[in-house]
């Protein structure tokens, strides 16, 4: 892997990790590499390492880091990723990103974060409005439906998630700030973040990505 390069991407939850991370991963022609998704393919695919992961979560425990990483390091070892990989959804924790640098040894690692103010992530993820029927996302503000409580795509009832209810969003900020914050200065003093406004149109927040992470592959 001496010759991959390895683009982290952090942020709060509703920080637009998610959208920016497709995006992104064809601009940099990096695969993108999502820990959820990793999960769920695992999952449906019935690999060891999914029987484990599944083994934990059915008795109600976290999947251990090494396990999780075990996944990584499987899917970093496709052809696609042969050049490195976008990673969004992990680490999360400082014991996941120094096991996580330790299994890198050697491999360019840069991270980008993504800084927008709490009251804004409250706004976009209590706005969001998910269709029962289809998936696709409404936000009332920002994307709002035609038709107030249908969805555009397919006439569904549009619903708001148990995660976008306020009590929860307030949580899960909560445990970002208490687990997550602290990789911020992780990444720094190793200087690798950048730092980029997330709170502005995202055309604008990928482009400043963009320029970020081709700043940093450069130097």
């Amino acid at each position: 892997m001496t010759k991959r390069r390895v683009v982290i991407l952090l942020g709060p939850p509703g920080a637009g990790k998610g959208t920016q991370a497709s995006r992104l991963s064809a601009a940099l022609s990096l695969p993108h590499v999502s820990t959820g998704d990793l999960f769920r393919e695992n999952k449906a695919q019935g690999t060891a390492l999914g029987k484990q992961a599944q083994e934990y979560m059915d008795a109600g425990k976290l999947v251990p880091d090494e396990l999780v990483l075990d996944m990584l390091f499987d899917r970093i070892a496709h052809a696609d990723c042969a050049g490195g990989c976008l990673l969004d959804g992990f680490p999360r924790t400082l014991p996941q990103a120094e096991a996580l640098a330790l299994r890198l040894s050697g491999v360019e690692v840069h991270a980008l974060n993504l800084r927008v103010p709490d009251a804004a992530l409250v706004e976009r993820l209590t706005g969001r409005r998910t269709c029962g029927a289809c998936g696709n996302i409404h936000h009332v503000r920002y994307s709002p439906p035609k038709q107030e409580g249908s969805c555009d795509k397919c006439g569904g009832a549009l619903v708001v998630r148990s995660d976008d209810r306020l009590e929860t969003v307030t949580r899960r900020l909560a445990v970002y700030r208490e687990q997550t914050l602290p990789l911020e200065g992780w990444y720094r003093q190793r200087g690798v973040l950048s730092e980029v406004d997330g709170d502005r149109a995202a055309d604008l927040v990928f482009s400043d990505l963009v320029r970020a992470a081709t700043a940093v592959g450069a130097a």
